[in-house]
């Protein structure tokens, strides 16, 4: 029975962000469960890219551009996904975006293009998708791509910090609305992952030997580290999780 558990096969994912980063090592995991894949992401280039990447690895997957913060485009791209699949049972709502300033240099117009990638963005893909779940009647997955800002303090991540922790919330708020509809709804909150996007950030010693020193484990997050948790998220070994934030962030957050 264990194996069956974490088994894929048959579902169908859709990764928000997919095209790069931590979206496209989620969209990566989930495909070498089994799973069908939908990467959606605004950058055509990028989701070519990946979309050809995926393939490579034996991965089914195909590639939707969207902007996340536009109600009309992301209904229509969960349109486009169920006529090109025919269902949809997993979200990944993972797309994302920073400015990193202290408080007295954030610009109003900072605060509005990270508040609506990373929450609007989020409220709109989701219900969405919590529309096309109900009418499937079938249950699913709702994971939401969190961080450790949504619960920790850190200076100069005024927006990104206040958008994480409206995710948390939520995930609280439709973990309950759903789940009458056998809809799980959970977050992911990654810690520091060295992927491509964040490789020249921490590039820097001083600053690596700091995030370093905080860390349980001793080192940074790899996107290997998030495969595992998002696996079991989307799966039925997680059929009784609901309303929760994990964090995998080798410790940082119990520190």
């Amino acid at each position: 029975m264990g194996p069956t558990l974490f088994d894929l096969a048959g579902k169908v994912a859709l990764v928000t962000g997919g095209s790069k980063g931590i979206g496209l090592g989620m969209a990566e995991a989930l495909g070498k469960s089994g799973a069908t894949v939908a990467i959606a992401s605004r950058g055509k280039e990028d989701l070519i890219k990946a979309e050809r990447e995926l393939k490579e690895k034996g991965i089914t997957v195909k590639g939707f551009q969207v902007d996340v913060t536009n109600k009309q485009k992301v209904e229509q791209l969960i349109e486009d996904v169920v006529t090109e699949f025919s269902h949809i049972d997993i979200l990944i709502n993972n797309a994302g975006t920073n400015i990193r300033k202290p408080l007295v240099e954030v610009k109003e117009e900072d605060w509005d293009f990270v508040m609506g990638t990373n929450l609007k963005g989020i409220f709109l893909t989701g219900q969405a998708v919590a529309k096309q779940l109900i009418k499937q009647g079938e249950g699913g997955k709702i994971i939401n791509i969190s961080s450790i800002f949504g619960a920790t303090g850190m200076s100069n991540q005024t927006s990104y910090s206040a958008s994480k922790g409206g995710i948390n919330q939520l995930t609280k708020v439709w973990a309950d609305e759903l789940a009458p509809h056998g809809i799980q709804v959970n977050a992911i909150g990654p810690g520091y992952i060295k992927t491509p996007m964040t490789a020249d950030w921490l590039s820097d010693q001083e600053r690596l030997k700091s995030i370093v020193d905080k860390t349980m484990i001793g080192r940074i997050g790899t996107l290997e580290d998030l495969a595992g948790p998002v696996v079991f998220l989307s799966s039925a070994s997680s059929s009784y999780v609901t309303g929760q934030i994990l964090y995998v962030d080798g410790g940082w957050t119990a520190k």
